[in-house]
């Protein structure tokens, strides 16, 4: 194993959680977010070179991570689907916080991609500075952002 295979290793194990959190907000289908993951991953492999610490390591990961998910997202849109149905929902709990953030994550799920990442990076406790920095706007725009965006999710209904 080559220093960039260890590198590679590394940081996964310290980011997967990371990647694993957006590729949830972007499916609630298991192997989708498998496949998600599967492509966070290639894609982080293939831009580690490229990655020259101009930005915090945990902000890069989150912005593969979230261009890929947006670009999966787009193509899914596009493709004719056919669902598949599943007897049992292996997201499904009963206790009324897990009802609450299965709510929230429906509502999330019904924003636009860039309205879905500004949100999750703020769930995630960063600051309007790194959010900005991840999506490539301003903070005082993401904080306007933030504003609208809790303020469409208290509209919606369930």
């Amino acid at each position: 194993m080559d220093s960039k295979e260890r590198d590679f290793e590394r940081l996964v194990r310290a980011q997967k959680g990371t990647i694993y959190t957006v590729c949830y907000m972007f499916s609630n289908d298991a192997e989708e977010v498998a496949d998600l993951f599967q492509e966070v991953l290639v894609n982080l492999w293939k831009g580690m070179d490229g990655f020259a610490g101009r930005s915090n390591v945990r902000t890069w990961v989150y912005r593969v991570s979230l261009n890929t998910c947006i670009s999966a997202d787009r193509k899914k849109k596009r493709a004719d689907r056919v669902p598949l149905s599943m007897s049992i929902n292996l997201f499904e709990d009963q206790d009324e916080g897990s009802r609450q953030a299965e709510m929230l994550r429906q509502r999330i799920a019904r924003l636009g991609p860039f309205d879905r990442a500004i949100i999750l990076l703020w769930l995630e406790n960063m600051s309007y500075e790194e959010i900005g920095s991840v999506v490539g706007i301003s903070a005082k725009n993401v904080s306007v952002r933030l504003y609208r965006i809790k303020e469409k999710l208290k509209g919606m209904s369930n």
